[in-house]
């Protein structure tokens, strides 16, 4: 097959990794934005390599590559914690854009290898110049954890041409144990880290709004009371004083609200 037909090929598959790549990195920035804790940390995305494709297709045997190959386009989704990863789950599967053909949960039955993921096969239809197509695509979401030792065990199975040693897929398979031991301690603590996070994201939110109204000082001239609540918030720890900047935050609401009625009754 040459490359002018891979091109055509792979296209809709790169197509779908960057929309979906977007749309699972704006729920992150939903949740962070209304200050609440997101299950979703970062988002990374691919589509297989043409020799990978050509590898695959061998070894099932088959030369529908689009019909038999269901990871051609793939979506990997980090999590902190273990529930996170059931969260991010059942919110894919309340989508009306994309349908869940197929799950495999690897965190519950995990690989003799030590491998623990959630993998979720789905349609996902792609628009484009030359019309519509639906097409397969797989989600892995696992831990951060999970995903330092699974890349470990990529790069493993590359140096070794997928025949990892005894002696070292042995050490693979404690450090896969010792990862998710890790994992269920974090999960010990989920609630405190989640409410101190959330706590930080606020924090972080309400600052910015003061600084936007502040701004909105600024620009209708109230020059002396832009520069007097910049220099209050100045001496506000942001680390700690919460409730301090809330207030500030009224304060200019009501005085903004007050310059801008007696600004419409002249």
């Amino acid at each position: 097959m040459n490359y002018e037909k891979w091109d055509e090929i792979l296209a809709p598959y790169q197509h779908a990794v960057e929309e979906l790549k977007v749309k699972f990195k704006n729920i992150r920035k939903e949740f962070l934005t209304k200050g609440e804790y997101s299950p979703i940390e970062f988002v990374t995305g691919r589509t297989k390599k043409i020799s990978s494709i050509i590898s695959k297709a061998n070894r099932l045997d088959t030369n529908d590559i689009e019909g038999k190959i269901d990871d051609i386009a793939g979506i990997r989704i980090m999590c902190q914690f273990v529930e996170d990863i059931y969260t991010i789950v059942e919110l894919i599967k309340n989508r009306t854009d994309m349908t869940v053909i197929n799950e495999k949960d690897y965190i519950t039955n995990f690989k003799e290898s030590g491998y623990r993921s959630y993998h979720l096969i789905i349609k996902y239809p792609i628009n484009s110049i030359a019309g519509s197509k639906e097409i397969h695509c797989e989600i892995q979401i696992r831990t951060l954890a999970m995903n330092f030792w699974a890349t470990i065990e990529h790069s493993l199975k590359y140096k070794y041409e997928h025949y990892i040693p005894e002696n070292v897929a042995l050490r693979l398979r404690k450090a896969a144990d010792a990862a998710f031991l890790l994992d269920e301690e974090m999960s010990e603590i989920r609630e405190d880290i989640m409410k101190a996070q959330v706590m930080y994201q606020a924090k972080s939110v309400t600052l910015k709004d003061v600084l936007k109204k502040i701004q909105e000082l600024y620009n209708l001239g109230e020059i002396s009371s832009a520069l007097k609540y910049q220099r209050r918030l100045d001496k506000i720890d942001s680390e700690r004083d919460i409730d301090e900047i809330v207030a500030l935050k009224e304060e200019i609401d009501y005085i903004l609200e007050d310059f801008k009625t007696h600004r419409i009754e002249k």
